[in-house]
């Protein structure tokens, strides 16, 4: 799984985390049914944003009622999934995998994933570029590709939007003098297209303007996350990454995404949304939180530590890196690909519990490093409503309740920053 939208039990209301995962399962299982299931590994974080536009848009029940019949963000068009070994093997209540806005996300995150394996085999990078080990993995690209624009076809979408990224970045990024922007603009018109959609499908052709809009925003962001997020491995092994190529620096591009996360967040308010709270709180604080974790990668760590911390215990947290500075260099080198998939398959089959040396996550507590949600977590340290200024900002005005007061029917009501 990839992408940036990656919400966890210390920040999120439990019903959104609970609504979130029901997209995110249901995007794992419309890959299987509608393309097998090597498909799965496609799934994509930040393609399920997609499925949640099209439900929040054409969802029928009222909000209040919606709310609390179901938990925020959860429609009525679910169905029982079997057991799973990232759910501690149990049933779940999914998005069933004949739902448009679910299809469009398989889609959508079959040709990011056909794309990224590309651009790692022109990059001569990894076993993609490997003549004989990567022909399977060309060929499945070339597979997700030809499965994605059949998809795309299938609900009515012109699948070349998205084909074409790859081409269009190639081009732009061989032109000397381009400036940020305009490298980051094939990403932005591709994923402004997809939310778009969104509306065509929900049948809300209002919405497409702000929509497109909020998809150009967020494909800005996204782009530049990557960009941070691989310029030290980048100029290690002199390959291309558009800050160095444009002259533009960290905290030059920590600027654009500040802006862009405004805009993101009036497009999004503008929106004529059956059900706001699960997109409001993916799109504003979990994107937000993303720009946080990529420029400053150990900000909301440390300050839930220091919220952790016993009264009278006056060791100070860890420090953080300055605003703008690259992100830290991971804590272990990593293997080879026969290591790295043995040690997957074993954090796979453990639901996280072991994590190989070079993984970020090995000194975090058992809690923290398990996958399955019936584990305990850390909701008492930072929840959604406790403690934001501390640890997390969702009543800010620009998380997941946008500080409209809402209440999300679990007992967390996001009216603490009024």
């Amino acid at each position: 799984m990839f992408g940036i939208l990656r919400p966890c039990a210390r920040h999120s209301c439990p019903s959104v985390h609970e609504a979130w995962r029901a997209h995110l399962c249901g995007l794992c299982l419309t890959l299987r049914d509608r393309h097998g299931h090597l498909a799965r590994l496609a799934t994509n974080y930040d393609g399920l944003i997609l499925s949640v536009l099209t439900e929040a848009q054409s969802q029928a029940q009222p909000q209040s009622q919606a709310r609390s019949e179901a938990g925020a963000g959860a429609g009525p068009n679910r169905r029982i999934a079997g057991p799973c070994a990232l759910r501690g093997f149990r049933p779940a209540k999914v998005v069933p995998s004949d739902d448009r806005g679910a299809r469009l996300a398989a889609v959508v995150s079959l040709a990011l994933a056909s794309g990224k394996i590309r651009d790692h085999a022109a990059d001569g990078d990894g076993i993609a570029a490997r003549r004989v080990a990567g022909a399977p993995m060309r060929a499945t690209a070339a597979a997700w590709a030809s499965t994605a624009r059949r998809g795309a076809a299938s609900i009515g979408f012109d699948p070349a939007v998205l084909t074409e990224v790859s081409a269009r970045q190639a081009l732009l990024e061989a032109s000397p003098g381009r400036g940020l922007l305009d490298v980051t603009e094939p990403t932005e018109t591709a994923v402004a297209a997809v939310f778009a959609h969104t509306a065509t499908l929900a049948g809300r052709p209002g919405n497409a303007e702000s929509l497109h809009e909020a998809g150009r925003f967020f494909g800005r962001i996204a782009h530049l996350i990557d960009a941070v997020e691989d310029l030290a491995e980048d100029r290690a092994r002199g390959a291309y990454n558009p800050l160095d190529a444009t002259g533009t620096s960290p905290a030059e591009a920590r600027r654009v995404c500040e802006e862009a996360l405004h805009g993101l967040r009036l497009a999004v308010r503008d929106l004529d949304l059956e059900e706001r709270h699960l997109a409001e709180a993916l799109l504003c604080g979990e994107t937000r939180r993303a720009v946080d974790r990529v420029f400053r990668p150990r900000a909301h760590g440390s300050a839930c530590a220091a919220h952790r911390t016993p009264a009278g215990n006056t060791s100070p947290a860890p420090s953080s890196p300055p605003p703008g500075g690259p992100p830290e260099e991971p804590p272990g080198v990593r293997p080879g690909i026969a290591l790295t998939a043995v040690a997957g398959v074993t954090t796979f089959l453990t639901c996280g519990l072991y994590r190989p040396p070079w993984s970020e996550s090995r000194q975090e507590r058992c809690m923290d490093r398990c996958l399955c949600d019936g584990c305990p977590d850390c909701s008492g340290c930072c929840d959604c409503c406790s403690a934001c200024s501390d640890c997390s900002d969702c009543c800010s005005g620009d998380g997941c309740c946008s500080g409209d007061g809402c209440c999300c029917g679990d007992g967390c009501c996001c009216d603490c920053g009024s």
